[in-house]
């Protein structure tokens, strides 16, 4: 406290209560109040502990009249200006007037302290003005009286996700009020109540017929039931006087929630119609709407119907910034969906809302989310029909005709994976698991492009249409074709342009693909998704000693981790020294020879089980023989002897086991393989390597200047003597690697300059 003062007596809160007190200004006149009441929302970490009572402005205070049978007082208008009563603030905004009170009160010397208070305050969403609550006269449903019943329909109702049934939409049941249906505002469907002026009698026409029939004047047939021409309806009361329309409007949220009639005008026409659609299959809607569309489709429902009027709701999460932060204009953090459908593409935005996280989690989303969905997936699926229609119009395929041919094993996994993935998506959608079928799409549509279609260019590439060539056409036909209407429902417009293509028809006019069991192959799909995590670690290896594709090395050794038939993989060692460029790969149930193995104590786990002995055993390990080695990793555990006489066991958990390759072996362990690569270069693979890439600068030069795929070219090379030489020795992988009529040795006007493996060479195309 400042100033002097002196204690006369020391009180508790609960002491003052029920003690009358004179208030700080006397413009309005109580016969029951200015009293101390005690109530738990008020307390002394918030505040003085102390507040005044404004009951026509908020629920707890309007509580506590009420509780108390004070009177209800409210001084400010429906503009939130003060009554003219209040002399010195009349017709002020209030929240104009807090500095002025305060002044108020110190000319009165009633004043004790001042100080700024920052807490949070309710402001306009639109505007940003400060917002007042009111405590005013209304029209309520009677919800709480169909409480159980309401909450009984809810527990038959699917959410996704599932705890928003028994949690935030089950929490917020179980503390329903009843339900403020009058608005005071011009605009909204008017409330159908007429009430007299003389005697109160209140009546609500539940029909056009019944307006008629209660009118006193004839009701045109054209009738607006909105204001002001409904106003002017008005009934004859019993009593003789007249019956006018309440000045209320009805909450739009009753509007909402009674759309399942209102759409079918039930239930006075299209009564069939409105029973087969009735419940709805699913609702969906943000998770604020728990207590906005979610409730009052319930709560209509429930009262007119008395069962739920959905059998399945999902909760849209909200969509946030990358920093996961309220997309706001105000902030300007809000991405404009029309630009980025502009810059990427309808579809491209579709695929980054649905497959980048579940539908009910919050989103944070951003330009590189629709750009990475347009790269990744959209325009990967383009490229793939693209490559495909290319050659079908340089052979002439026609799928009313030419559809056949035998198909190969990478057909058969393709089409195996196709409907493995319809199957799967179907299911995933059947579930409302949107995201998942997002994901089963975007791997394949990765396994179509950059295995099945690189595995296959060369077929499409060969010459005639051969029956290898008619497979492959055939297959990737249909792929397209399946895999269009299976994304339609992600990405309409994409899927649209293609099927069209290739059926002359719309997608979404076309069956949902149905998945064909008969052309599943579990086996094969396994055996190549091995080959594949073969060929991922085989590429890490190269990586790793920094060798790159195009260099042939010599020998793959692939020793499974676990008990897998080699046979079943043998099969496909001529696509994996293809796809790796190695000239042999060797499958092994083990390769002691070229792999070293060091054993190391793992402290973290040994060191409490082990105590003092630690250091012995660390002794032990480290002097054990391959052979010892050997049997350790084979039995999973090992006994040691120790100095005192006692024993130590040791699993694997207790080891860090060091592996890598020897004698110019690199080494990789997967999940289920042991890779090791040969790194050693011997001068032919050296003279191969330079020779592949002496290919791929003629590819290069060929797209540079944009030539037709299919355009065979007379090459003119100028090399030096050894690089002549190399080029002559392979020249079948050069006739096999280019389009050509043939290669030249000699100079022409306005040769390319390139430089292959550090050898200068000039090249000269002649379509």
């Amino acid at each position: 406290m400042k100033g002097n003062y002196e204690t006369v007596e020391v009180l508790k809160g609960k002491d003052l209560i029920g003690q009358s007190y004179e208030p700080p200004f006397h413009y309005v006149t109580v016969s029951n109040g200015h009293k101390v009441l005690g109530a738990d929302f008020v307390t002394e970490t918030s505040g003085t502990g102390i507040v005044h009572l404004a009951p026509a402005h908020g629920e707890d205070d309007y509580k506590a009249v009420q509780d108390n049978d004070f009177d209800f007082v409210n001084v400010v208008d429906t503009k939130g200006r003060y009554k003219d009563y209040i002399t010195p603030l009349a017709g002020q905004f209030v929240k104009d007037c807090d500095v002025e009170i305060i002044k108020m009160l110190s000319k009165q010397n009633l004043l004790f302290d001042k100080q700024k208070y920052e807490h949070s305050y309710p402001h306009c969403w639109r505007c940003d003005s400060p917002l007042l609550y009111y405590a005013m006269e209304g029209w309520f449903i009677k919800t709480t009286a169909v409480k159980e019943e309401m909450q009984q329909n809810n527990q038959g109702v699917q959410w996704f996700p599932n705890h928003m049934r028994d949690g935030r939409f089950g929490n917020f049941l179980d503390n329903m009020v009843d339900w403020n249906i009058g608005r005071n505002r011009y605009w909204g469907t008017p409330l159908n109540v007429w009430g007299c002026n003389e005697c109160g009698e209140e009546k609500a026409p539940n029909s056009i017929r019944e307006l008629r029939e209660l009118s006193v004047e004839e009701i045109p047939e054209d009738i607006d039931l909105h204001k002001p021409y409904v106003d002017k309806v008005q009934f004859n009361c019993a009593c003789g006087g007249k019956m006018e329309r309440t000045s209320e409007v009805i909450d739009v949220w009753f509007d909402s929630g009674s759309m399942p009639f209102a759409q079918y005008h039930y239930p006075f026409e299209n009564n069939e119609t409105f029973e087969k659609q009735f419940p709805a299959d699913v609702v969906i809607e943000g998770v604020d709407q728990t207590r906005g569309w979610f409730y009052s489709l319930l709560a209509v429902s429930t009262l007119f119907t008395g069962q739920s009027p959905y059998k399945r709701v999902l909760s849209l999460g909200h969509i946030l910034d990358e920093n996961g932060q309220k997309m706001s204009k105000s902030k300007g953090n809000a991405l404009n969906p029309t630009e980025l459908i502009n810059e990427f593409g309808a579809d491209s935005l579709r695929w980054a809302l649905l497959a980048d996280s579940s539908p009910w989690n919050n989103k944070r989303f951003s330009k590189k989310t629709v750009s990475q969905a347009k790269s990744k997936v959209i325009d990967t699926l383009i490229n793939v029909y693209s490559f495909y229609s290319m050659y079908a119009e340089i052979d002439q395929f026609n799928p009313n005709s030419d559809l056949g041919g035998t198909p190969t094993t990478l057909d058969k996994w393709i089409l195996s994976r196709l409907h493995t993935v319809i199957r799967e998506v179907t299911q995933s959608l059947d579930d409302y698991d949107i995201t998942k079928g997002a994901r089963f799409l975007s791997t394949f549509i990765d396994e179509l492009s950059n295995w099945y279609v690189r595995r296959s260019r060369q077929r499409f590439w060969s010459s005639g249409m051969t029956d290898d060539k008619r497979s492959a056409f055939s297959t990737l036909y249909e792929i397209l074709k399946k895999l269009s209407q299976l994304m339609a429902p992600y990405t309409p417009f994409v899927t649209e342009d293609i099927f069209t293509n290739l059926v002359k028809d719309s997608v979404h006019l076309s069956d949902y693909p149905q998945s064909d069991e008969t052309l599943i192959d579990e086996q094969l799909e396994k055996d190549m998704d091995r080959v594949l995590q073969i060929i991922e670690q085989t590429r890490s290896l190269r990586n790793t000693a920094a060798i790159k594709t195009k260099q042939p090395l010599a020998q793959l050794i692939v020793v499974p981790t676990e008990e897998i038939s080699l046979s079943s993989l043998e099969k496909y060692a001529d696509i994996i020294m293809d796809e790796m460029n190695v000239k042999e790969v060797v499958f092994k149930e083990n390769s002691p020879e070229i792999l070293e193995v060091a054993l190391k104590l793992n402290f973290a786990v040994v060191g409490p089980k082990l105590g003092k002995s630690v250091g012995e055993v660390k002794n032990i390990i480290e002097k054990l023989d391959n052979k010892e080695i050997g049997e350790f990793l084979e039995e999973k555990a090992i006994q040691l002897s120790l100095k005192s006489g006692e024993k130590a066991t040791l699993t694997i958990d207790d080891m860090i086991i060091d592996k890598k390759g020897k004698d110019g072996f690199e080494l990789l362990e997967g999940s289920h393989f042991l890779t090791f690569l040969d790194t050693k270069l011997t001068q032919e693979l050296k003279e191969e390597g330079v020779v592949r890439e002496f290919v791929r600068a003629v590819q290069t030069y060929r797209k540079e200047l944009d030539l037709p795929v299919d355009l065979r070219i007379d090459l003119y090379v100028q090399p030096d003597a050894w690089l002549e030489a190399v080029l002559i020795k392979f020249d079948e992988i050069v006739q096999k690697n280019l389009i050509i009529n043939s290669i030249c040795f000699e100079n022409k006007p306005d040769m390319r300059a390139f430089k292959v493996e550090g050898n200068d060479i000039n090249i000269y195309i002649k379509p």
